[in-house]
């Protein structure tokens, strides 16, 4: 049974030093997880020590992903020069190593009249889907002036991931402050913010009717969904009030795709799984910031007892949703 993550990091050094090289107040403080222990040396790699891990875990394909806050927070000239090239870094990561790696695109979303050209230019490149923030600036994703982003991510039958990310500072300011700094940046990221931010991104999106303007729109929200499959009993009255076409919890069901960003919960997948469909179901392990081990991994998988939902979420629905082609597993679905 192949296995494939589809929620895998990596990053440069010059990335690292746009965004370090940011004023104060400009600066994304979460940028600091990325600096821990050996996380930076391991984001930087995408050649063989990558391919080394991914051997111990025994995953065949890693579908690659620019680290938060990848180019968010830059100015508009310098977000599309670095987007641009991390772009062409990862397809040439994919070309060492085709049979193991594939990647996302990096779009310059301070410059939204570039965002759609280049998401282009990145399937041209091969990359396989985009991987976006809730909120660049003030400005959120659902913003019209991101319709040719998902105009033409539809299109193109590229996925969108929406990760997380640290809340504005006044928003932190109100719900996150107050105790020491580690504390509260912790609070206000991989406790509880980030998801907050993801989930609601995702839900002004279904609320602004961006998913019935674009119905062959996918989205991937990662950590089992940013608790929107647990909240649809409330999510629901947005149906009534937002004159929706349909109930949020239907456009989960019809166009999102949910991974687990290496959460290896029974109970997680259980619940996933009841709310939506076992075909949006996907793995992954949110290298480097979790790390579990190959026997962790297959007891996880185990926990799915039927044998053909288990080998859709090791890889038959990645494969679907990114186009890739494995030996053995079925084509893009339609």
């Amino acid at each position: 049974m192949n296995l494939i993550a589809i929620e895998e990091h990596w990053t440069t050094p010059r990335l690292t030093a746009a965004l370090k090289d940011l004023p104060e107040g400009e600066r994304d403080e979460s940028l600091a997880f990325n600096e821990m222990g050996d996380n930076l040396a391991l984001l930087e790699d995408v050649g063989d020590a990558r391919i080394a891990v991914m051997d111990e875990q025994g995953i065949d394909l890693s579908v690659l992903s620019v680290a938060p806050p990848a180019t968010g927070p830059l100015a508009a000239a310098g977000a599309l020069t670095l987007s641009r090239e991390l772009n062409d870094l990862a397809a040439e990561a994919v070309s060492r190593h085709p049979s193991r790696l594939r990647a996302m695109a990096t779009l310059p979303m301070a410059e939204p009249s570039a965002v759609a050209g280049e998401l282009e230019r990145a399937a041209g490149l091969g990359l396989v889907g985009a991987m976006v923030y809730g909120r660049t600036g003030d400005t959120p994703l659902d913003h019209p002036c991101y319709d040719d982003l998902f105009a033409t991510a539809a299109a193109l039958r590229l996925p969108v991931f929406i990760h997380p990310q640290i809340p504005t500072r006044a928003v932190r300011e109100a719900a996150y402050s107050g105790f020491d700094d580690l504390t509260s940046l912790a609070l206000s990221t991989f406790t509880w913010g980030w998801h907050l931010e993801a989930g609601l991104a995702a839900l002004r999106l279904i609320a602004r009717g961006t998913l019935d303007a674009h119905p062959d729109l996918q989205i991937v929200l990662g950590h089992w969904g940013e608790l929107l499959p647990f909240w649809s009993e409330r999510t629901d009255s947005l149906h009534r009030i937002a004159k929706l076409e349909r109930k949020p919890s239907e456009y989960i069901r019809s166009n999102v795709h949910i991974t687990c960003s290496g959460m290896l919960s029974p109970a997680l997948l259980r619940h996933a799984r009841d709310v939506t469909t076992p075909d949006r179901l996907l793995f992954s392990t949110d290298h480097p910031f979790l790390r579990p081990t190959s026997g962790e991994i297959q007891r996880f998988l185990t926990e799915i007892e039927d044998d053909a939902e288990r080998a859709a979420f090791a890889a038959g629905n990645a494969c679907r949703l990114f186009g890739i082609e494995l030996p053995g597993t079925p084509d893009r679905a339609a």
